[in-house]
């Protein structure tokens, strides 16, 4: 049996309405009443954003000076993972689809999310997601978890589902940030890298994934294709 670990945002959500609204809500409450700014396009913001531009820089870029860009950056970081904006994220095109492909072809599918449990709960049960991912097959942060950075948290959430998930044949991750491909090449996990979150192709090739795809269908694709005998 083969099995699927798939991060959450990026391969199966689109967070970027979340990150714009949270941007213009900063944007509009650091400026000073009188301030001229520039405020992106989502089209605009989005590709900094994919592409690691600081939350700093982003600030400055539009119209915020030093001090104000400095609070503009803490206070996205306070919100932007707060129940008032999850109601913005969007299901990616074909993910549900994709999700139903992997489950009849019989691989063994896992969820691992830098979402709390409650931010992964909500986001299941209002897109009917559950039924894709048995509790026993979620691994997400407890809702009192101090993270420190994601590229030594996603592994630790690695380390425990290698050591709990029954063996199979073949693991593959499937996730769109360095903390992804990090977590899979420190236990030997194939590891492909998908265009659809929130780093652009540039920034995933410098951390090496086996394939950079455009998105969570093509890299199961891809999976089926690979070794079609070994799914039962």
């Amino acid at each position: 049996m083969l099995r699927l670990i798939t991060d959450f945002d990026g391969p199966i959500m689109d967070v970027s309405e979340r990150y714009y609204r949270v941007y213009q809500f900063c944007l509009e409450n650091i400026r000073n009443p009188e301030q001229s700014v520039q405020e992106l396009t989502k089209a605009e913001f989005w590709q900094l954003k994919r592409s690691r531009v600081p939350e700093r820089e982003i600030g400055v870029k539009s119209g915020l000076d030093a001090t104000q860009a400095q609070e503009f950056a803490q206070l996205r970081r306070k919100i932007v993972h707060t129940d008032t904006y999850f109601k913005y994220d969007r299901l990616i095109p074909g993910a549900v689809e994709t999700l139903v492909k992997i489950q009849q072809a019989g691989i063994d599918l896992a969820v691992m999310t830098m979402r709390r449990v409650r931010e992964l709960d909500y986001a299941l049960t209002k897109y009917d997601l559950a039924k894709f991912f048995p509790e026993n097959r979620r691994y997400c942060l407890e809702n009192d978890y101090v993270k420190t950075s994601d590229v030594e948290d996603k592994p630790l959430l690695m380390q425990r589902a290698v050591k709990e998930l029954p063996p199979v044949s073949e693991t593959w991750m499937v996730g769109d940030t360095e903390a992804d491909i990090a977590a899979a090449k420190q236990y030997n996990i194939k590891m492909i890298a998908v265009e659809s979150g929130i780093r652009d192709r540039t920034q995933l090739e410098i951390y090496q994934p086996d394939l950079i795809v455009k998105d969570l269908s093509t890299a199961v694709k891809l999976i089926l294709e690979s070794q079609p005998l070994e799914i039962s």
